[in-house]
């Protein structure tokens, strides 16, 4: 065990001195290689601003839809309480049938059931 522990230990030292060898290689030299670095750097703080003002920009469209949507739900759930209150108050003595039914809903049949012995 302790030789196996030895042998990645020395993978990983073999891989970390080849990436920083080859990370000296690729080194900007001269001024070309440095204006190279410089307008990359600016590029990606280009794309850093743009994304965080879109990410803002977004959250506040968010905030904004809130109220919007809170007035929906109320709407929705006074409509659902509303449909319940049929449902429980309707039964079928006032006329309420299967088709005026939510989609899902199961209606209840009254009255008197036995289960008979299939032998």
């Amino acid at each position: 065990m302790p030789q196996m522990n030895r042998d990645q230990r020395n993978a990983a030292w073999q891989a970390a001195n080849q990436w920083r060898a080859r990370a000296a290689q690729t080194q900007p030299t001269g001024l070309a290689g440095s204006l190279k670095l410089l307008f990359t750097w600016l590029a990606f703080g280009a794309l850093m601003i743009v994304g965080v003002v879109l990410g803002l920009f977004f959250l506040l469209i968010g905030w904004a839809m809130m109220p919007f949507m809170r007035h929906k739900m109320k709407k929705r759930m006074e409509q659902m309480r509303a449909q319940q209150a049929q449902d429980i108050g309707g039964g079928y003595s006032h006329g309420h049938t299967s088709t005026h039914s939510r989609p899902g809903h199961q209606d209840t049949l009254e009255g008197s059931y036995e289960v008979k012995d299939e032998r």
